[in-house]
This record gives structure tokens, C-alpha cells and sequence, in this order.
């Protein structure tokens, strides 16, 4: 790692979050796809999260034009990937991350299937890898013939995806599971089908499914794991920089080794860290960054990629880890002021926006904050979408 070492103010790094990350007002756009490269990939757990995150960067936007570049122009795609968590990505983006990190989860996955249909009796560990795929293939046949189909539709197709594995045997809360989830899942990491629309509506967990190279004619681009994996690395420092090499490995999930090689090859800057520690920046990025003129207020999602970006949180979030968080590290929905968390939000069940500041930020300030609590509200229609993960504040605010 070379260049001359400098200090990098927190006021900086609040700075390119806001630029960057397109959450400052003159940073905004008109694409879903700018937007979701703007922070490399989209956190997609929670689908309303993908939806959210978008409409608090665009100018103009509404959940119907996240939807047509989701599932009509088919700009952005969802997919497996870091720390086995759904993303979505634009299309370049996309093929990066089924080459960097997809195909690790892949591998770890389907030992893991094997696993349980082993343990769940039925077959042997040498029988079980060459039966799995063979469904695999069955169900893509199925899948094809069909256009686009459930899981449930495909099962009734190849009936093997029905087959029941015991799980947790002997254990309170054992059961009994089919494998049709599993070889989907398996497909998918491979590359080989896709998540097209939502069975039901924009807030769904429910997709129906397409073989990839017909809802992407030539499917994703080849990467090389290892090309892939400082591609990753360098988009991630363009966005989420300067971050520090424990903020990298915790946000890809890769090994101590894998980060290392990717590093190695991109020669990122050590810079200093008001606060303590050393940050990464990309060698044609060591400038200073100045900030937006005005100060800004921004209210983000549950699972939004700005704040699940690193590990090392303190410069943002402050002393707001134990009501905007639950148990797991998954944030809830937030209220920003000027680069950092100072409050959260919810959508109540009588279809209202309720929101919290944990500080006091001053006039002006909450003023700012009123206002796009107003402009958030105009996102959802009728819709009153729960996030995934509960965090304290926001079932205190949800009422």
C-alpha cells in the first residue's frame, strides 16, 4: 500500500457518504440504477428496503419506477451474495458479485443441503451430490418448459422437490422441510435461474422464477473469482472509502486471505482516521472531499446499504446502537442529519410516519427532518410495509 499518509476528518467522510451515496438533495438522481451503484449493491432481505433506499436518492421517483427498471428494462437484478445475504445490483454489478462471492456461498450451501439430507435419512453421503444436481437439472427442465413459474408450481413438475428431509430430530422445535427452497437457492447461486416479479405485490417475499438467460439474453457477464473479487473491493472503496480492512471483510464476508489479494491488487492509500485507526482510499481518490454546502436530512429504510456499508460505526451512528439495531446487527429505519443517524422512524398501521430524533439537533435541523418525513410519507400509498427485522424503536414508534 503506498502514498502519502493524511488525515481524513470525520466532516470528509460525512461528506462523501453524502455525495456518494446520493443522499445529500443536490446528489439525487433520476435512475434506479445510478442509485443502487452509488453504493455498490442494495440490501434486499427486505424487499420494501430496496424500494425505500431508491425513492430517498431519487429527485423524483415512485415505487412504479423502481418496479419497471426491477422487472421491464431488467436494468437491476436480485441475487445471492455477501455473507449469503440478498442483494440488489445493476447488471455489471451483478456479475461481479456471482463471480466474487456467489459461487463461495454456492459451494458452502449445497455441502450444507447434502448435509442435512444425509442427516435426515434417505440416502448416503455418496449417493446424495450426484441426486441433487440431477434434480437441479430437473427442475430447470421444468422451469423452462414453463416460461416462469413458483416454487410451488415447479414442485408439481418435478415431484423430487417435494422430497421431505427431518430436521433438528429429537429437538423441540424440529420438523420436517421439502427441498424446493434448497435447489432454487442452489440454482440461483449457480447462475443458472433468476427472481423475476413478485407473486403478489412490491412488498412481497414471494418470487416467481426465470432460467437466467432468458430474463437476461447472454445472462451475466464471466468474471474470474479473483478479478471479481478486487473489482468488488475497488467499487466498494469508490463508495464506501475510506474504510478501514476490517469494514472490507465484514461487508464481502470474505477470508482474511481473499481481502488481502484483492488489496494487493489495487494499492489503496493508508490514510489516518479521526477517531483512530487506518482508513483505505483508492490511489486517484486521496484528494480531500469537500461536503454539500447546506446540510441535509434524509430518512432511510430498515437494511439501507448506507449504514450496514461498515462495521466500524461510531462516525455515523453515535450512542444510538441499542434503539435502532436489533440483536443481530440489523438496523431499523433511520433519520439522518448532515452524515449522521439521529433519530428513527416507522410506519404506523393507520398508514401515518412517525418519527423520533434521540438528539437535539436544533431548529433548523428538525425543521429539515419534518419535511422529508413529508416527502417519505408520498412513498407508499396505501402500503404499510414492516421491516423484517424489528428494532426497539421502531416497534415503539409502529404503535
Amino acid at each position: 500500500m503506498t502514498g502519502t499518509r493524511r488525515t481524513v476528518p470525520i466532516s470528509e467522510r460525512r461528506a462523501r457518504l453524502a455525495l456518494r451515496h446520493r443522499l445529500a438533495p443536490q446528489a439525487r438522481c433520476d435512475d434506479p440504477t445510478e442509485v443502487a451503484a452509488g453504493v455498490v449493491a442494495l440490501h434486499a432481505t427486505d424487499p420494501a428496503s430496496v424500494y425505500l433506499s431508491v425513492l430517498a436518492r431519487l429527485r423524483n421517483g415512485t415505487v412504479a419506477d423502481v418496479g419497471r427498471a426491477l422487472y421491464d428494462d431488467r436494468a437491476l437484478v436480485r441475487l445471492l451474495g455477501m455473507r449469503r445475504t440478498m442483494f440488489v445490483a445493476p447488471l455489471d454489478v451483478a456479475a461481479v458479485i456471482q463471480a466474487s462471492s456467489s459461487r463461495a456461498v454456492a459451494v458452502r450451501q449445497r455441502r450444507r443441503y447434502a448435509d442435512l439430507i444425509v442427516k435426515g435419512g434417505g440416502m448416503s453421503a455418496t449417493e446424495v451430490d450426484s441426486w441433487l444436481r440431477d434434480v437441479e437439472e430437473g427442475t430447470l427442465r421444468a422451469l423452462r418448459a414453463r416460461g416462469e413459474a413458483t416454487g410451488a408450481q415447479l414442485s408439481l413438475d418435478e415431484p423430487r422437490l417435494r422430497t421431505p428431509v427431518q430436521l433438528d430430530e429429537g429437538k423441540s422445535y424440529g420438523g420436517t422441510a421439502n427441498i424446493t427452497t434448497w435447489v432454487l437457492v442452489l440454482l440461483a447461486l449457480d447462475g443458472r435461474i433468476v427472481r423475476g416479479r413478485p407473486n403478489g405485490t412490491w412488498m412481497s417475499t414471494q418470487y416467481r422464477w426465470a432460467p437466467m438467460d432468458a430474463w437476461l439474453p447472454g445472462g451475466l457477464k464471466e468474471w474470474a473469482t479473483a478479478d471479481a473479487q478486487v473489482e468488488l473491493a475497488r467499487r466498494w472503496l469508490a463508495s464506501f472509502g475510506p474504510g478501514t480492512i476490517a469494514d472490507l471483510r465484514w461487508w464481502t464476508g470474505w477470508t482474511a486471505t481473499e481481502v488481502k489479494r484483492a488489496l494487493v491488487a489495487l494499492e489503496p492509500v493508508e490514510v489516518e482516521l479521526e477517531g483512530g485507526g487506518t482508513g483505505l482510499l483508492l490511489p486517484d481518490d486521496v484528494a480531500p472531499v469537500t461536503g454539500p454546502a447546506e446540510p441535509w436530512a434524509a430518512l432511510l429504510p430498515a437494511l439501507d446499504p448506507t449504514p450496514m456499508g461498515w462495521t466500524g460505526r461510531e462516525w455515523y451512528l453515535g450512542p444510538h446502537k441499542e434503539a435502532l439495531f436489533d440483536r443481530n446487527g440489523n438496523i431499523g429505519p433511520t433519520v439522518w442529519w448532515a452524515g449522521r443517524i439521529v433519530g428513527g422512524w416507522a410506519r404506523r398501521r393507520d398508514g401515518t410516519l412517525a418519527y423520533r430524533l434521540l438528539e437535539d439537533v436544533g431548529a433548523a435541523a428538525a425543521t429539515a427532518v419534518e419535511a422529508e418525513a413529508e416527502r417519505a410519507s408520498a412513498w407508499f400509498g396505501d402500503a404499510v410495509p414492516t421491516p423484517r427485522f424489528r428494532t426497539p424503536l421502531e416497534r415503539e414508534l409502529s404503535g
